[in-house]
């Protein structure tokens, strides 16, 4: 894909998110939140286990498990400053003020896995194309949910409507911001495998899918409907090629 426009669809998610919550009914956007984490959930984990973790094994050595365990720890931090809000928690402790710990959190989520997108883009190594579609869409189907919790946040704040967008725009901008970082800093430079930084955002997915999965059940059980937007989410990830 080219990459203005890999740029252009990573930004119009998130925008998207931000219209629905503009336009849903208070009671509806809970319920949306859940149900696109579910369909996110289970498309970011058929991602890593169809996708990205073969070819992580199959081009690198054993030890390419630690970065991914790696990963799994840094997403683990980062989830204690983000406070749950990637899982559908949209709940401020602070009303009229932007939660700037939380925004920053989510940003450098972003960042990190714009940078591997980056690094795909601008490689010259071939099987990278593959991981590059895979990468993408699993951030693509992700961001949305995650906007549309992070607006309705701001909403809930009661933070002015301008100021909303500002930061949803600002926000919209770091995933595509890490990739540009990715296209133009090669890892390889500084000694340090291309696939290393994959594995660590593959690290990342796996926690971020594992706990969208759980979370969305109603005291650890599931309903049919969350069921089956996990299912097709999966189903659909498997898809592609």
């Amino acid at each position: 894909m080219n990459f203005i426009l890999l740029q252009f669809f990573l930004i119009t998610s998130v925008l998207f998110g931000g219209l629905l919550v503009s336009y849903l009914k208070t009671n509806y956007k809970k319920y949306t939140i859940k149900l696109t984490l579910a369909f996110s959930g289970g498309f970011l984990l058929a991602i890593v286990f169809c996708h990205l973790l073969p070819d992580l094994y199959q081009h690198h050595h054993e030890t390419i498990g630690l970065y991914i365990l790696i990963g799994f720890l840094v997403q683990f931090i980062l989830e204690y400053f983000v406070g749950g809000i990637e899982m559908g928690r949209t709940q401020s402790k602070t009303k009229f003020s932007i939660p700037f710990t939380l925004f920053l959190a989510l940003s450098i989520h972003s960042i990190i896995e714009g940078f591997p997108l980056g690094n795909a883009q601008g490689s010259h190594i071939v099987h990278l194309g593959h991981v590059h579609s895979s990468l993408f869409w699993g951030i693509l189907f992700h961001q949305i949910p995650v906007a549309i919790a992070l607006m309705s946040l701001f909403v809930d704040s009661n933070i002015s409507t301008r100021k909303s967008w500002l930061f949803l725009i600002i926000f919209a901008l770091t995933t595509p911001f890490g990739a540009i970082i990715g296209l133009f800093v090669n890892p390889e430079d500084f000694g340090v495998d291309i696939h290393v930084v994959l594995a660590i955002v593959v690290g990342m997915f796996l926690h971020i899918s594992t706990i969208i999965i759980f979370e969305t059940s109603e005291n650890h059980r599931i309903n049919l409907l969350k069921l089956i937007c996990i299912l097709v989410g999966a189903g659909l990830a498997m898809l592609l090629p």
